[in-house]
């Protein structure tokens, strides 16, 4: 079984074994590679206990302070969610999931983000990713620990890279990076106060969140992404051109 490039990253995990329990699960179903933001305690004696032969996984796993370090590199993104979120994320099951994440992790590498214990991924933290992911579970109690969630997302993953799994195609440009789509993103909010572009629903502060949601759900690869930043520096120039004050 070939093993693409899948990071598991756990956002401000609060409890050090269930870090330890991830890096087990993720040693299970042969996946390596474990980026902790913010963790509240690592490394720690629990951690070590609870990994229970995963210490190569537990080792290597990497401690930054932001997602944004932590999906440096990556192309496709996908973040879970077990609260309804609103209309402009792009929400699918694990299973249906699963295939769409190991296929994109052979072109380039893709991350599974989870988020604290208590709390989950802020919106904020949701925007980067390009697929929420769902995991069926009772309605009268749908909460998972975390190290749990790992372990049936890991499953998933393992299942979908196996031998009778569909053929995938490697060929093709990558996706674009979260470092370039922060670019992207932060040229286009340029543009917009540069042309005077405003928000003019009632509440007027969605507007960049909307954008932001709506390239996400578009997938863009590297040459999309460099072609949208290249018509944007042409509407700065044509201004330029045309007496235009630079914001």
């Amino acid at each position: 079984m070939d093993s693409p490039d899948i990071r598991i990253v756990l956002v401000a995990a609060s409890h050090p074994g269930n870090i330890g329990a991830a890096a087990r699960a993720m040693k299970n179903m042969a996946l390596e590679s474990l980026v902790l933001v913010r963790p509240k305690q690592f490394p720690h004696p629990e951690a070590t206990a609870r990994a229970a032969g995963a210490d190569d996984v537990l080792a290597a796993a990497r401690v930054v302070d932001s997602l944004a370090a932590a999906l440096e590199g990556c192309g496709f993104i996908a973040a879970t969610t077990a609260r309804e979120r609103d209309q402009y994320f792009r929400v699918a099951g694990l299973r249906e999931a699963a295939p769409r994440i190991v296929a994109e992790a052979r072109r380039s590498p893709a991350a599974v983000v989870f988020g604290a214990e208590r709390t989950g991924l802020t919106n904020e933290e949701l925007e980067a990713a390009h697929l929420l992911l769902r995991i069926p579970a009772s309605v009268a109690y749908p909460s998972l620990n975390l190290a749990m969630a790992v372990q049936i997302v890991a499953y998933e993953l393992f299942s979908a890279r196996a031998p009778q799994a569909a053929a995938v195609d490697r060929a093709g440009v990558p996706l674009a990076g979260a470092g370039e789509l922060e670019q992207l993103y932060a040229h286009f909010a340029q543009v917009l106060e540069e042309i005077d572009f405003r928000d003019r629903t009632e509440s007027g502060t969605h507007l960049m969140s909307r954008i932001r949601r709506l390239l996400q759900r578009a997938e863009l690869d590297h040459n999309e992404a460099n072609i949208l930043r290249g018509i944007l520096t042409a509407v700065q120039n044509r201004r330029r051109h045309a007496g235009a004050p630079h914001r």
